[in-house]
């Protein structure tokens, strides 16, 4: 028996765009004879099937069904591919658990707190050879001295939007008088920020999936930005960064990098495919934790396809493990 899918896109973000081209990705690959999958968009005008030869059709909320030529269609499994809110904040999560619909992320809790850097960092903290940058949450209504900053903190600092995904409103400020600056524009994305000491490394981004049971962590790719720092520029434009994958790592880091982000899956109670940031520090070969994104991108270009392909397999068997496992 097929199983029927809803293939969810779009969001509320500025990542739509993103979102978009990782459904396109998703759905040209899922094995047709086990799904029929149908695609659709949610964003600010509501949550519609599209269907290629006529006018959009509604969700109906209330069962998340479709009605398709006086045919109600019940979905088997949703496959979230919303960067961003709601689908990577936990909000779709916790609306899809109420009505017993299982979908392809992790759970609403921790789709909510890994939206959040600095509640990650502190779940994560305490992992063996996992180590965190130094870093000051701050809020934007609340009290934050900037020159107590500045004395707690070593130049230079990577200031950010606590629960951005995508790189949008970050800074690097070598200058302790650009601060303020920086803080205004990450306080235009969000209510919390995040200023964290600079950390001088190599920089990868490494898959983690759950299939039968067991943790597979995926070839990991190496980022080499030609920006100073991987931003959203850096991100989503050709030819900005240099992507090497697998990644260059020798045996033991390898080794240690493989242990360090299963343990991260576990702690932080992962479901799906999540991808994880780090950084080995130049010298000390120390693995530093940047972020951890549950709905990692899909594109053509993006990491997760990349790793599948290092890994050996299609992305198609790829697909249909990461949906046996969560869907059922």
């Amino acid at each position: 028996m097929k199983k029927t899918i809803a293939l969810l896109t779009g969001g509320t973000t500025g990542e739509w765009v993103v979102s978009i081209k990782s459904a396109a990705t998703i759905a040209q690959n899922i094995d047709a004879d086990l799904y029929d999958v149908y695609k659709i968009m949610l964003n600010e005008k509501g949550w519609f099937y599209e269907p290629a030869d006529s006018v959009k059709i509604e969700i109906d909320k209330n069962d998340f069904s479709l009605t398709l030529e006086g045919r109600k269609i019940k979905f088997d499994g949703v496959f979230i591919a919303i960067h961003g809110s709601p689908g990577e904040d936990g909000k779709l999560q916790g609306y899809f658990d109420m009505l017993g619909i299982p979908y392809t992320t992790c759970d609403a809790l921790t789709s909510s707190i890994t939206m959040n850097k600095g509640y990650t960092k502190a779940i994560v903290n305490g992992i063996e050879n996992l180590y965190t940058a130094k870093s000051v949450q701050i809020f934007k209504d609340g009290n934050h001295h900037l020159n107590q900053i500045k004395q707690d903190l070593r130049l230079p600092y990577f200031v950010k939007p606590n629960s951005g995904g995508s790189s949008i409103g970050m800074s690097k400020v070598k200058h302790a008088n650009d601060l303020e600056e920086a803080i205004e524009k990450a306080f235009k994305e969000d209510d919390q920020i995040l200023i964290e000491e600079f950390v001088s490394g190599r920089e990868f981004s490494v898959g983690i999936f759950g299939s039968e049971g067991k943790v597979v962590v995926l070839p990991a790719t190496e980022v080499i930005p030609h920006n100073e720092f991987f931003d959203f520029e850096a991100k989503y434009t050709p030819g900005a960064t240099e992507e090497i994958t697998p990644g260059r790592m020798n045996a033991e880091e390898l080794n240690r990098v493989q242990q360090v982000v299963k343990e991260v899956y576990q702690k932080l109670n992962c479901r799906g495919v999540v991808r994880v940031d780090y950084f080995l520090e130049e010298g000390t070969g120390k693995f530093y934790f940047i972020e951890i994104n549950t709905i990692p991108g899909q594109t053509a270009t993006s990491f997760i396809p990349q790793q599948v392909a290092a890994m050996g397999i299609s992305l198609k068997e790829f697909y249909t493990r990461l949906m046996k496992e969560t869907l059922g």
